[in-house]
């Protein structure tokens, strides 16, 4: 078994997988935001992983029983650069490191970004050895050039400048009074709209920019007249549209490959088929259940590396 571990911003994750690379268990946790707050602050974070670790352990060994591992995967910074690091995955490392050496396992990190590809590729079934990825979430909003190997090697060729899409629609939310993470429910919300309200797009290149777009919106709701519905589904329409534009200049600029679309966000059916609808290229996109936070990318990492050997 090969069990992966993430604890990213707002979620705790376990997940085990089998050595066919079937999953056996999935287990996950959201971390409580008070109404009207826009997040945590990483000390929270790490506070209420260091609660819902042992917990979802408890889960999976309940699930399965004792478990034989054969190696531990675990998210240890959010992206694989030099000098990337959040507090909040400490808590998993530590979490990991102690419950690898105790059962006798390598520990095996990665970056949260991979994990999120890997996640993607398992789910969709994916393989190729060059392809761009879209990581479009509450924390990132990047346009990557990947190739596959023994290590994924990603190169950033670019995404937002300043507001990441899961910002935006987060801080869309909270101004219409949902709930946070916002993401479900603007989208529940936005398929009750007769059409979108009309939303900017800011791109220039290869980078996009939402804080143009989000300051046109809370505008918009100040004034109290604007239909709710209608501007969800009109910043939906400006994500998918801001992505299909930077996709198309990656294409034109160095070449068309497939795209592998992950992160929270991409769990957006608008988004996805918009994107599908408009861009010529191959659209990859992970299983909805596993484009948000989950630790399958790490026990699928896990995985690899050991078979490798």
């Amino acid at each position: 078994m090969f069990l992966g571990i993430d604890t990213s911003c707002y979620t705790t994750s376990l997940a085990v997988l089998d050595n066919q690379g079937r999953l056996l268990a999935d287990e996950r946790k959201l971390l409580p935001v008070a109404a009207g707050s826009r997040g945590l602050r990483q000390s929270e974070g790490v506070f209420l992983h260091l609660q819902h670790l042992p917990q979802l352990a408890e889960a999976v060994a309940a699930r399965l029983g004792p478990l034989q591992l054969a190696a531990v995967g675990v998210s240890s910074r959010p992206r694989p650069v030099e000098g990337s690091y959040m507090p909040v995955f400490v808590a998993g490392t530590s979490f990991a490191r102690a419950l690898a050496a105790a059962c006798g396992a390598p520990c095996l990190q990665l970056s949260h970004q991979e994990g999120h590809l890997l996640a993607g590729m398992w789910s969709a079934g994916f393989a190729a050895d060059e392809f761009y990825a879209l990581h479009v979430s509450g924390g990132t909003t990047e346009l990557l050039a990947v190739k596959a190997g023994d290590t994924l090697q990603i190169a950033q060729l670019g995404g937002t400048a300043d507001l990441r899409a899961g910002q935006f629609i987060d801080r869309t939310g909270v101004a219409l009074g949902l709930p946070f993470p916002a993401g479900p429910h603007l989208e529940a919300l936005a398929k009750t709209a007769v059409q979108p309200a009309p939303v900017p797009v800011s791109v220039k290149g290869s980078m996009l920019s939402f804080s143009g777009p989000e300051s046109h919106v809370q505008r918009l709701l100040a004034g109290g007249r604007a239909d709710r519905a209608a501007v969800a589904r009109g910043v939906e329409h400006c994500i998918a549209e801001s992505l299909r534009r930077i996709i198309r200049h990656a294409g034109q600029k160095h070449g068309t490959r497939p795209v592998l679309f992950v992160g929270g966000v991409m769990a957006n059916h608008y988004i996805c088929s918009y994107l599908a609808e408009h861009l010529p290229e191959r659209c990859i996109f992970a299983d909805t259940a596993y484009a948000g936070d989950n630790a399958v990318g790490a026990a699928y990492y896990a995985r690899q590396k050991v078979n490798k050997k």
